[in-house]
This record gives structure tokens, C-alpha cells and sequence, in this order.
């Protein structure tokens, strides 16, 4: 009898824990939420359109973005005159590299799209995040560089993995890092985040990004971010 007595007492501060957790976790997820401008202002927002500057290992390039919420991605770059692109939407992907060879349109691998359809939303994967089968996990407090912040773990439903770091001050990320399985080969990224700003809109969004990926390293720029710019979805379309 006693020793049943001692698995429960376990049992319930073990359920304690995990919904205690499960609280702090959702707690840091909605100050986030707040710091990027509030869940009302995300969820009304139409489209967000972007022009950045890039220094890749010295090589400058320019380029835009156009995200139309919950639905469409775009990423156009200019490289030496070469125009590189990646679309993805809710249903699929689509990408042109002349960099790789790719002079055409190409559809993408499913698992990439899923692992990238985070990229559909301004608020990013942590907005709303159970309802893209996302499960975040908070891993405590850490110092980076120092500057105390929160990290969390993100899931799929595919298995790849995200960790996050959020200035426990501004709750704004400061450094993400991802593992993503992509035609059966592990791919890790690490992307650092500075220099946030408020557009007129009040979304607030990195000034400067610096992307690691195998091999190369991406400095960007933000020069403009417009909300609610009218968007033509045939952007989205792959050509045939």
C-alpha cells in the first residue's frame, strides 16, 4: 500500500511538472506573440513585402520577398545578374537556381516544403503553433552572449527540429538553429537575428540577419518592409 501511495505522489508531481512546463512554454510563446505586435494586428495582416541587401562570402545581391498570410512565400535573389527563386504555399514549392544548374522551374521535394510552409505566416512557426502540428518545448534559461534568454525546442510533425533563443527582456528571437531531413540527408541551419525594428504597421521585424548554412554564410540587410501592399498571387504560380 505504501509503496502504491509513493507512485502516485510520483506520478502527480510528474503531471505537475509537464502541465507547469507546458504553462511557462505557452507563457513565453504569447509574450513573443505581443513583442512581434500583438496576435489581433498578425491576424489581420494581408501581406508583408520586403527588399533586403545580401553580402554572401564577400559577393554582394539584393532581393525581395512577398508573403501573403497562411498562404503563399516568395524569395526572389539577385546574383550577378542571376535571378535565383523559391516560392512556397500551402500546397507545395516550387524553386528556380541557375547558380545549381536549375534554369527552370522545379517543383520542391515535399519534406523541404513542409519543413519551410512556416515561412507562410508573420508571425512565424510559434503563432499559433499547435494548429500547424507544431509542439514547442521550453528548455530553460541560457545565456547568448550574454544576454539571458529563453530557449525552446520545436517540433513537427515530420521530426525536424527547431531551437529557439528569445531575449528573455524584448522576447524578440535572437538565434534559431534547424535540423530538417530533406530528401533523406540531415541539413542543419543556424540563423542569428539584430536590430529589430517597428514598421508603420506596428509588426516588429530583424533589421539584420546572419544565415549559416554548410559551407557559406549570409548577411542580411532589411530595407524595406511594407504591410498590406497589394499582391499579385500569379507570383506564386510555377511557370510551365
Amino acid at each position: 500500500m505504501n509503496s502504491l501511495r509513493v507512485v502516485l505522489l510520483a506520478a502527480g508531481s510528474m503531471l505537475a511538472f509537464v502541465s507547469m512546463n507546458a504553462q511557462t512554454a505557452d507563457e513565453v510563446v504569447n509574450k513573443h506573440i505581443e513583442a512581434l505586435g500583438g496576435k489581433e494586428k498578425l491576424n489581420a495582416i494581408k501581406t508583408v513585402y520586403s527588399e533586403y541587401d545580401m553580402d554572401i562570402m564577400g559577393n554582394q545581391a539584393s532581393g525581395v520577398t512577398y508573403q501573403v498570410n497562411g498562404k503563399a512565400f516568395r524569395n526572389e535573389m539577385d546574383f550577378g545578374g542571376q535571378k535565383i527563386i523559391q516560392v512556397i504555399t500551402d500546397k507545395g514549392g516550387w524553386g528556380i537556381n541557375p547558380m545549381a544548374g536549375q534554369m527552370t522551374a522545379e517543383p520542391m521535394p515535399e519534406d523541404m516544403v513542409k519543413a519551410s510552409q512556416y515561412q507562410l505566416y508573420p508571425g512565424g512557426m510559434l503563432m499559433d503553433y499547435a494548429s500547424k502540428g507544431y509542439t514547442v518545448e521550453l528548455q530553460g534559461k541560457e545565456e547568448l552572449n550574454a544576454t539571458p534568454t529563453y530557449k525552446l525546442l520545436v517540433k513537427n510533425q515530420d521530426g525536424n527540429e527547431t531551437t529557439l533563443w528569445l531575449d528573455a527582456a524584448t522576447y524578440h528571437i535572437l538565434k534559431s538553429t534547424s535540423k530538417i531531413n530533406a530528401q533523406g540527408q540531415e541539413m542543419e541551419t543556424s540563423t542569428v537575428f539584430s536590430n529589430y525594428i517597428k514598421t508603420d504597421y506596428g509588426l516588429a521585424v530583424p533589421g539584420n540577419a546572419e544565415v549559416t548554412l554548410p559551407g557559406v554564410t549570409l548577411n542580411i540587410i532589411s530595407k524595406k518592409v511594407e504591410v498590406n501592399k497589394e499582391v499579385d498571387m500569379k507570383l506564386f504560380e510555377q511557370p510551365q
